[in-house]
């Protein structure tokens, strides 16, 4: 998907990426769970002079922290049990392009040595290897954690973290970007309609005006998850506001009350489990935390 920048937040961000994506710093992405922070990353590695290969990802929170360090340095025949052959790793696809590491906070302390090598000198060896590899890569690094918390908690490498925050964009919140609202809308409505075989998907007056004063806790991936579940609900290709949850129906008559903080957390778990159909380890990937402080937030809530 395009990065969309109507707002002035976003469209200063698109400056700062336009300079620094034609030289090789390495940038540092951060931002909640869901505001975009792949486009931008995409948006980096188009605008590069890398342009011409495939940006290379890996995502550290979908990997077992077994195995992620083998998929991102590769390993040899025999590095442990069940590798039969040699394999190279992400970094080596990257090599002569774009490297983007999601979730670089879920990185283990073990395997961030060795992409601080990787840094410092462009080297590294494959799992159970001795061949050491030279390597020409640009890496984007991109979180929703706090780095400089996780290094208190000693969970990151200081070292590293000042190696990767050459240049640090910070995506702001859908909440903060409402001029974006409509444009992404169109973008997704475009994209669904070609992924479920529908034509002319529009979206009504009352449903837009309804998502420009939404808070949207999960962000452009919310934004996404309640279109398609409306075009695929709906009873025509207009999307109506009675096509959304009634959290959306509702959201202008809840801007308009005060609310105590304890309510909006909630209220934001809430709607987030509603949207994931229960599935609490994609609620906790939607709301930027952990599975156990969702559960702590549900224990309060059935408290109240």
């Amino acid at each position: 998907m395009n990065l969309v920048a109507n707002s002035e937040k976003m469209q200063a961000i698109v400056r700062v990426a336009s300079r620094v994506a034609p030289t090789n710093a390495t940038v540092l992405i951060t931002g909640e769970s869901g505001t975009g922070k792949n486009a931008l990353a995409e948006f980096i590695h188009a605008k590069s002079k890398r342009a011409a290969s495939n940006l290379v990802k890996i995502d550290c929170a979908s990997l077992p922290r077994d195995l992620l360090e083998a998929e991102l340095f590769g390993y040899e025949r025999g590095a442990f049990t069940g590798a039969t052959e040699a394999k190279p790793g992400r970094l080596e696809s990257a090599h002569k392009s774009t490297l983007l590491l999601d979730e670089i906070a879920l990185l283990p302390i073990e395997a961030q040595a060795k992409l601080l090598r990787v840094i410092e000198h462009r080297e590294f060896e494959r799992l159970g290897g001795r061949k050491t590899f030279k390597i020409d890569v640009r890496l984007i690094a991109a979180t929703n954690v706090d780095l400089e918390t996780a290094i208190e908690r000693k969970t990151f490498r200081e070292d590293l973290f000042f190696r990767l925050n050459v240049v640090r964009i910070e995506v702001p919140p859908l909440r903060e970007r409402q001029a974006d609202i409509s444009d992404l809308s169109d973008c997704f409505l475009r994209l669904f309609a070609v992924k479920h075989g529908f034509e002319n998907l529009v979206l009504a007056k009352d449903a837009a005006e309804v998502l420009q004063k939404y808070d949207f806790p999960g962000n452009i991936r919310e934004l996404s998850n309640l279109l398609e579940r409306a075009i695929l609900t709906a009873d025509s290709n207009k999307l109506t506001l009675k096509d959304f949850p009634s959290s959306i129906q509702n959201a202008q008559k809840e801007s308009e009350k005060w609310l105590t903080l304890a309510q909006l957390e909630a209220r934001y778990v809430r709607e987030t489990l509603l949207l994931t159909r229960g599935n609490k380890a994609e609620a906790a990937r939607l709301l930027g935390i952990s599975r156990k402080n969702l559960y702590e937030r549900i224990a309060r809530r059935e408290e109240q």
